[in-house]
């Protein structure tokens, strides 16, 4: 079973690659406030009013633990995914007897 995935230490994985870039992310706002407005601008073509910029550590948490959650999902679908899909044998193995 060479292709199965540890589905425990992904989900782990994805938890703390999601809390790294979040904390970047969030700090950024912080400490640059009109970086999220020049990110939309720049980088999504998008001219968006964002409101109020709120930072505090509620909207913090909340976010943390709102992304972590749509990240452990996504991976857990992928997880789910790659072991029920069946995978197609390639040409060579189709032509090699067995």
């Amino acid at each position: 079973m060479a292709n199965m995935i540890d589905t425990r230490h992904l989900l782990k994985v994805v938890v703390a690659w999601v809390t790294i870039v979040y904390i970047v992310c969030f700090g950024g706002v912080a400490l640059i406030p009109g970086v999220r407005s020049w990110f939309m601008l720049h980088a999504l073509h998008m001219n968006v009013n964002m409101g109020e910029n709120v930072t505090t550590i509620a909207t913090f948490v909340s976010g943390l633990v709102i992304w972590n959650v749509i990240g452990v999902l996504g991976m857990w679908l992928f997880a789910f995914l790659h072991k029920n899909i069946k995978c197609q044998r390639s040409l060579q193995d189709a032509r090699s007897p067995i």
